[in-house]
């Protein structure tokens, strides 16, 4: 692993330094999302343990989050991507992607996938394409897996 990276504009900062992650910020962010519902703190602690971590913080407190699960070779799947509400409409969604496009990793990766159900025009900003070709994406989904 490298070391932590930092990216700041006026009081916002980006930080891929896991130790500043508040966990508990993130956790009640995702167990009330459309796509991790109902989540559970450990598997929230135990993703963010094995992925490449962008927090997004205003001063000292975490308002920002977006995760990237990576073989750190050639695969990398961005998700639990979030900007808290208030936070919203002043361009910091766009600012913590393109930090993580901006990481030394994404250049390396071959395949680089995410996906969205509400802000398909944000990932298009920084080249992010839709794949429609019929089977070519495949899956096996269990939206309400934290729920049972």
């Amino acid at each position: 692993m490298t070391a932590p990276l930092n990216w700041r504009r006026e009081r916002f900062c980006i930080t891929t330094d896991k130790t500043r992650l508040d966990i508990d910020a993130i956790h009640a962010y995702l167990t009330r999302s459309s796509w991790a519902e109902g989540i559970d703190k450990e598997t929230v602690r135990l993703s963010v343990a094995n992925s490449l971590c962008f927090g997004l913080f205003v001063d000292e407190t975490q308002i920002g989050f977006a995760r990237l699960v990576t073989d750190f070779a050639t695969f990398g799947y961005l998700c639990d991507v979030y900007v808290l509400e208030e936070h919203q409409g002043g361009g910091l969604g766009l600012w913590l992607i393109e930090c993580c496009q901006s990481h030394p990793l994404m250049a390396k990766l071959r395949r680089i996938m995410l996906v969205t159900s509400t802000a398909a025009w944000l990932y298009e900003k920084v080249g992010y394409k839709a794949v429609n070709t019929p089977d070519f994406v495949w899956q096996i989904a269990r939206p309400d897996i934290y729920q049972r």
